[in-house]
């Protein structure tokens, strides 16, 4: 199995924000020296919380910075984003990193996102509007073509090529196109089924329940299945919540008091309340909303432990739902960072060579 990161990034509203982008840089340097494999990165506008409305431009800095790990736009909200100007930057992006790019799209998550650019969701423009960017920008990277396209969100033409090199010149280093990769979060989700049915890389985020999984994998399956591939579990990655420390106690106390626990009290939970959402943490339908709280996370939700109990838990895991080829840790603003890296170094180095996969 293959260790991965995820960092929305989260910060506490407090840090300043050239510290905050610095740690974001450190948490990724750490996880390429630990020899992850990979780290996806958030894109909001409207967060104080997750600060970052540019994975590209940090994935440009860390580039530099870091030798083979590959990063991910995680995800980058296409109604926000003009096709053809996104197209240029994630092709040119992609040069850059020499094929350590990969290309995380979806409709957005967060409500006040949309309201920024005026996005119609209670009519489903957030997804009408995914669906025709990411057909556009595939069209406009598969080599030189003409046309207009129109939308009530944005308008081009392309013009033919001039015998002296004006018109549109720029495809991927990655030939189609760098992977893309699809977040899923809601039971039995269909964009994880198209994902899977196009070849795309499908992700299952970290709120949901191992029964909710199991139900992703199936969906996952039935897309390859439409497509008359064979099925393929290595391709699909899935995200949660992990802190590990050399004792259970350790572990749980630095879950609960540190930063985990911070970032869902004052700004996850509180977030996922006010949508409506809050079921998806629930392992039992009939339980309140009130009872999902930081401490039934750890006892149900998260994986905290010292390293057998990690390494117990994600076999257990790995087992019901029936594989999956990555593993996707979700990265944390902890003070002191060593608490951070120290679990990142247990699960890289202790807990998956424990693994029966």
């Amino acid at each position: 199995m293959k260790l991965g990161l995820f960092t929305m990034p989260l910060h506490p509203p407090e840090v300043p924000k050239r510290e905050a982008f610095q740690r974001d840089i450190d948490l990724l340097v750490r996880a390429d020296r630990l020899g992850l494999s990979e780290a996806w990165i958030g894109e909001h506008y409207a967060s104080i919380w997750e600060s970052v409305p540019a994975p590209d431009l940090l994935i440009a800095r860390a580039l530099g910075e870091t030798s083979q790990i590959k990063f991910g736009t995680g995800v980058a909200c296409l109604p926000h984003h003009n096709p053809l100007e996104l197209a240029h930057r994630i092709a040119y992006l992609d040069h850059l990193a020499e094929g350590r790019l990969l290309f995380g799209i979806g409709p957005g998550g967060l409500k006040v996102d949309h309201e920024l650019f005026c996005i119609d969701t209670e009519n489903d423009e957030h997804r009408q509007l995914t669906e025709a960017a990411i057909d556009t920008m595939i069209e406009l990277w598969s080599g030189p073509t003409t046309g207009e396209w129109k939308t009530d969100r944005w308008h081009f033409k392309v013009p033919s090529t001039t015998p002296f090199g004006l018109g549109l010149h720029l495809q991927p280093f990655q030939q189609p196109h760098p992977p893309i990769g699809v977040a899923g979060v809601s039971p039995g989700s269909e964009s994880l089924g198209l994902a899977s049915e196009r070849g795309w890389i499908p992700l299952s985020l970290n709120f949901l329940t191992a029964k909710a999984l199991l139900d992703h994998g199936q969906v996952i399956d039935a897309g390859a299945k439409r497509a008359g591939r064979e099925l393929d579990r290595s391709v699909w990655r899935v995200c949660r919540d992990i802190h590990v420390a050399p004792t259970n106690e350790q572990a749980e106390a630095e879950a609960r008091d540190g930063a985990m626990g911070r970032a869902f009290r004052e700004y996850v939970l509180p977030l996922v309340r006010s949508t409506g959402r809050i079921s998806v943490f629930k392992v039992d339908p009939e339980m309140s909303d009130e009872e999902v709280d930081v401490e039934y996370l750890i006892e149900n939700v998260w994986i905290v432990g010292d390293p057998p109990t990690v390494a117990a838990r994600l076999q257990r895991l790995y087992d019901d739902i029936g594989g999956f080829g990555t593993l996707i840790m979700l990265g944390y603003d902890w003070e002191p960072s060593e608490v951070g890296s120290q679990s990142m170094e247990l699960l890289a180095k202790d807990v998956l060579p424990r693994l029966k996969v």
